[in-house]
């Protein structure tokens, strides 16, 4: 039997360390809390001044209807949002059926030896490179080295190298998280590799992933300098051809090779002009173009909470 004293020393100890470990838990959570208020007071504050700057352009529709203009009470961003929207179509097209395959096969089936410990490092490091970087890339090699021009195509393939990095990490991630009691469930059941992949990895990582991907883009609807670099246009008064048409066969491939421009270009335009007038509409685009973003970032917050709902 043990000292009753040693004993008593033992529960002593226990019952420090516990309340250290609380204390330094609350500490912890009361800056977790003071750094999301700070950021949410930031982003409100940045929400609030853009609101307050737009306003008198954000209530009249033919700031959504019109085309570009020099007198700035006349301008619009009808062709800043179709060139976005398409732009971004192109991109997630692109870059969630490669990002998502890259990041099943690194996880689920590359060998684990010194090439694919480069490759995810390298992958890691592409990350955070600035996107400026894959402007340059871009314009060697799909601008002169394809011969593509500055088009739709040209800029969906751009921002999909650049966030194509964020959705290999975030399926990497989301498919390790996954136990590996159900894929041996899936085995025992008699289902090859990909059928255990496909039918129960995928599915139950699917709320990370779609998280990944929507960060992603949310990411690329906001970047300037990489189609500044590719040379897209900062005053466009015209627009693609539609994707869907009335006549055989109902889709249309040639805004694909339309010039175009995003909104973040024209609020930059916008922005470098000397008049008040066109510093208000900027500050509208920035209201809409932060609506989109945050958006994004909701539908990806939905979209999670559904698919981990447990059935009842």
């Amino acid at each position: 039997m043990s000292d009753p004293q040693s004993q008593i020393t033992e529960q002593s100890q226990l019952t420090r360390i516990v309340t250290a470990n609380r204390r330094t838990d609350v500490v912890m959570a009361g800056i977790g809390i003071l750094v999301l208020a700070a950021a949410t007071i930031m982003l409100a504050g940045v929400m609030i001044d853009l609101v307050s700057s737009g306003w008198a352009r954000l209530g009249h529709a033919d700031f959504y209807t019109n085309f570009p203009s020099r007198h700035p009470e006349k301008a619009g961003i009808l062709s800043s949002m179709v060139g976005t929207s398409l732009v971004m179509l192109v991109t997630a097209v692109i870059a969630i059926p490669l990002g998502v395959a890259a990041g099943l096969y690194l996880e689920e089936y590359a060998a684990k030896n010194w090439l694919t410990d480069l490759i995810e490092i390298n992958v890691s490091n592409l990350a955070g490179v600035p996107s400026i970087i894959y402007g340059l890339l871009a314009l060697g090699l799909f601008v002169y080295g394809l011969d593509l021009g500055e088009t739709v195509l040209t800029a969906g393939l751009t921002l999909a190298l650049l966030i194509l990095p964020v959705i290999i990490v975030a399926t990497r991630e989301a498919v390790r998280g996954i136990p590996s009691d159900l894929r041996e469930a899936a085995y025992g059941l008699g289902a090859d590799k990909w059928q255990a992949v496909r039918m129960y990895v995928l599915p139950a990582a699917r709320p990370g992933i779609l998280t990944g991907v929507i960060v992603g883009l949310a990411r690329a609807i906001g970047e300037a300098a990489p189609v500044i670099t590719i040379g897209a246009l900062t005053f466009i008064a015209f627009l693609p051809p539609a994707p869907v048409q009335s006549e055989w066969p109902f889709i249309n491939f040639e805004w694909l090779n339309s010039p175009f421009t995003v909104m973040p270009i024209q609020l930059f335009n916008w922005v470098s002009r000397p008049q008040a007038a066109f510093h208000v509409n900027a500050a509208a685009t920035g209201v809409v173009l932060m609506g989109m973003t945050l958006a994004m970032n909701a539908l990806a917050i939905f979209i999670r909470l559904r698919l981990r709902r447990v059935p009842r």
